[in-house]
């Protein structure tokens, strides 16, 4: 019997698109089995040279003018919780994605999809913080959509926000450029999101309540490249946290990274949380956060533009690129010894951001 003509080529394709006969819930950690999902099931089809790159967002030109484009989904649960909102969250994420491309935020889009039961004062609650956000960003939100689901088949609200910023002239901010005697510094303080995430999932008190870190981080950047252009690499440590952000830079500019342990700014309260929780501080998800990879001879003028910022008064030099083990991270630990920080492989925190 002949075999019926489906007119879609990839259904019959010889090679397994994944080792999962189904989606886990780590396939959206930000970590190995994200990274093989994207690899396999979307790089492999949607593969262009825009997209390629695998930024932040995506970069063009128009008329001779350069823009970022980038849009994220956020799913958070709980939607509310210490230090912010899943809607001041939506916000600052699209805008810290497009800064991290070295483009100045303009204007976000946002979908909403709303399950059936939601609270109207919930919903309102979110709105508002999603404006208040977008204020503090100096950005507008000019179009949108709303979906309702049925209850249980959603999880209050899940929303999408989709963001364009333009580039000014002599920024080239993109993994390629990162090149072995950069230096890695590192915002401040990391996991205060996805632990406070966790603090109310969990029912945990630790004295002194942890705050996500959720913020914009465009200013902060704008400060960093009036300071000087030369920089090479902006990433936020979000999904996966610092380290698989470190990974996914190394893979992509085939360098080796080292970093020391003791330069990495953890409070006492996160790191209390997390040796109760049996978590990794590095793993964990950042918000408010940025990594640069900046040259030698712009460190310090880079480290004291920031540390006049309110969002990069912490900032410290984590470690440095290298020519040595190329696409691995290597941290020196309080000890003395050394240790591979590989890519998150399995689920940590799901529903983080």
């Amino acid at each position: 019997m002949k075999k019926k003509e489906t007119g879609l080529s990839g259904l019959s394709c010889p090679i397994p698109i994944s080792d999962y006969p189904q989606v886990l819930l780590a396939h959206g950690g930000g970590g190995k089995l994200t990274q093989h999902l994207i690899q396999k099931m979307f790089a492999s089809q949607f593969s262009n040279d825009l997209l390629d790159p695998l930024h932040d967002g995506a970069v063009f030109s128009v008329n001779g003018s350069r823009f970022a484009f980038s849009t994220d989904s956020y799913v958070v649960n709980p939607i509310f919780f210490p230090g912010g909102t899943i809607g001041d969250l939506a916000v600052n994420g699209t805008v810290n994605d497009l800064a991290m491309c070295g483009a100045h935020p303009l204007y976000l889009s946002a979908g909403f999809i709303l399950e059936e039961g939601t609270e109207m004062n919930d919903l309102w609650r979110v709105v508002v913080s999603m404006q208040e956000a977008a204020g503090k960003a100096g950005v507008q939100l000019i179009t949108g959509d709303t979906k309702v689901v049925d209850r249980g088949k959603g999880d209050k609200i899940f929303i999408n926000t989709t963001g364009i910023g333009v580039i000014g002239k002599g920024i080239d901010i993109q993994p390629r450029r990162t090149k072995p005697g950069d230096s890695i510094i590192l915002s401040g303080p990391i996991a205060l999101h996805g632990i406070a995430i966790m603090s109310v999932r969990e029912g945990l008190e630790f004295g002194t309540e942890i705050k996500s870190d959720t913020a914009p981080l465009n200013g902060l950047v704008d400060v960093m490249l009036k300071a000087g252009k030369d920089l090479h690499v902006l990433r936020d440590p979000t999904r996966g946290g610092v380290a698989s952000a470190l990974n996914e830079i190394a893979e992509s500019a085939g360098v080796g990274i080292a970093i020391t342990e003791d330069s990495i700014p953890v409070t006492d309260q996160v790191r209390g949380a997390c040796e109760i929780l049996g978590l990794d501080p590095l793993y964990v998800a950042n918000e408010g956060k940025l990594l640069a990879f900046v040259s030698p001879e712009a460190t310090e003028t880079t480290l004291a533009a920031m540390r006049a910022h309110p969002l990069g008064r912490d900032s410290v030099v984590i470690g440095s690129v290298v020519s040595d083990h190329p696409r691995l991270v290597i941290m020196k630990s309080r000890i003395g010894g050394s240790r591979v920080v590989d890519m998150l492989s399995g689920e940590q925190l799901p529903r983080i951001c």
